[in-house]
């Protein structure tokens, strides 16, 4: 039986200051530079929030303001991305290019009358007041003609504080971030120049003259739109945002159920997502012989023969997806739903990713399907822990949630020190009840009852 967790704060008692442009500290070359066709797709076309949340430093203290050091090492950082204090605008054909014009990224400071610790494990995904830390800046909305950077530094009373970004996707993935805010945390702490140069290079991961399909691309089939689907998984007045925490204890009982050989030759992700995937079909009671879609989010910058280079930090993820019949993913035993995952997995190659940027080019860059799909991606291995500002490593820093269809794995430690996987996830109310039932029987955890999930308890198992 799962205890309820520290309550969130729904408000904070926040004063933010007016927002500012942050630019460049040394001037750079007004230029225009067109974006890959994988970053170049409606998919990517949203901004995507990060929150870290960094203690007091025994070292730093109160001698210096976080909001100060940050914004100073943002201006650094931008000489060597200068891209990223531009805009996006459409070329011929509707093609999007970066406006290199060092307008600046959109920087607020504010202050919060509440500690890291009184916070407590209210700082894993999803925050509950990220839009207390992270505010929205009137005429920043959109991607075209917008900063590609929304910048929040908010200072805590015991001499932490949070720093949250709004991050225009079609710019750069979780790891191109990563490297922007490692590179502006080592000159916050005195480096002369970053330690991995930034690389551009996005013709690399274009298309191909002619572009052609090598492979099968389920991902971007032209489904017809399920009503029910899209009531359902689109509107997210009508859903819940929960977080599910898997330690060695729940990942153990969840392999009970496989056989050896798929015990064996199968990662924890890999197990994660076949149960997740399952469990989310059950809960959403989907018609028997209604195709349901499993996509991962797997990045491809190690495939040989692409030529990513060091210190890229475009796009660089592609889709991989599986189908299956609800009913038989629902029946089935869990090996059936992680061999498909391996599957998945496995088809991604060389000629898989160029076939998938051939396909985004021919149909028009589009969207992935989103009927009765469920997208996952992986960011345990991101290393966000590297943007150490000067106050040490955030507590906790990374993804502040998931998306309607898509949920990301995210390292996390318990206030115990136990290490594990966090999992945020939205669906809407009856389904997510289901959803805990489904997988608190795959966890031999018992039941949770609905008094203890009306008080928001944590599934599975509590993060005291």
């Amino acid at each position: 039986m799962a205890s309820p967790p520290p309550s969130s704060p729904a408000l904070l008692s926040m004063i933010r200051h007016k927002p500012e442009l942050i630019s460049p500290s040394q001037a750079t070359p007004h230029e225009l530079k067109p974006l890959s066709d994988l970053d170049d797709h409606e998919g990517l076309c949203f901004r995507f929030p990060f929150l870290f949340f960094y203690p007091n430093s025994p070292t730093i203290g109160g001698r210096e303001d976080p909001a100060r050091v940050v914004k100073e090492a943002l201006g650094k950082a931008l000489v060597y991305y200068n891209p990223l204090a531009g805009g996006i605008r459409e070329g011929p054909n509707g093609k999007l290019v970066v406006d290199c014009t060092a307008e600046g990224i959109l920087f607020v400071e504010a202050d919060a009358d509440i500690s890291l610790e009184e916070l407590g494990d209210s700082v894993r995904p999803p925050c509950g007041f990220v839009d207390e830390v992270l505010c929205d800046v009137a005429g920043s909305g959109g991607i075209i003609g917008c900063p590609l950077l929304l910048v929040q530094v908010t200072r805590l009373k015991c001499g932490g504080f949070i720093l949250g970004i709004r991050l225009n996707h079609a710019i750069s993935d979780t790891l191109g971030l990563r490297q922007f805010l490692k590179a502006a945390a080592e000159l916050a702490r005195g480096t002369h120049a970053p330690s991995r140069l930034p690389v551009w290079q996005r013709e690399i991961l274009c298309a191909r003259d002619p572009p052609r399909a090598t492979c099968r691309h389920p991902e971007f089939e032209d489904v017809v739109d399920d009503a029910r689907s899209a009531a359902m998984m689109l509107d997210t007045k009508n859903m819940v945002h929960r977080s599910f925490f898997f330690g060695p204890r729940e990942v153990a009982s969840i392999k009970k159920g496989l056989p050896n050989h798929l015990v064996s030759k199968s990662s924890t992700c890999e197990v994660l997502t076949a149960c997740l995937w399952k469990c989310r079909t059950i809960a959403l009671e989907i018609d028997p012989d209604d195709v349901v879609r499993l996509t991962c989010v797997i990045n491809a910058r190690g495939q040989r023969g692409l030529g990513v280079p060091p210190g890229y930090y475009g796009n660089t993820s592609v889709y991989a997806t599986v189908l299956s019949k609800a009913g038989h993913l629902c029946s089935s035993p869990l090996g059936y739903a992680v061999e498909l995952v391996k599957k998945a997995k496995e088809m991604v190659s060389e000629e898989y990713v160029r076939s998938s940027i051939d396909v985004l080019v021919l149909k028009g860059r589009p969207k992935y399907t989103t009927v009765w799909n469920f997208l996952v991606a992986d960011a345990t291995k991101v290393g966000f822990e590297e943007a150490d500002f000067g106050w040490g490593k955030p507590a906790y820093g990374g993804i502040a949630g998931a998306l309607p269809l898509i949920s990301f794995y995210v390292k996390y430690r318990t206030r115990k020190g136990e290490e594990g996987i966090v999992l945020p996830i939205m669906l809407p109310e009856r389904a997510m009840r289901r959803f805990l039932e489904e997988l608190t029987k795959m966890t031999d955890e018992g039941t949770t009852g609905d008094d203890d999930y009306s008080k928001d308890s944590t599934p599975i198992r509590s993060y005291l």
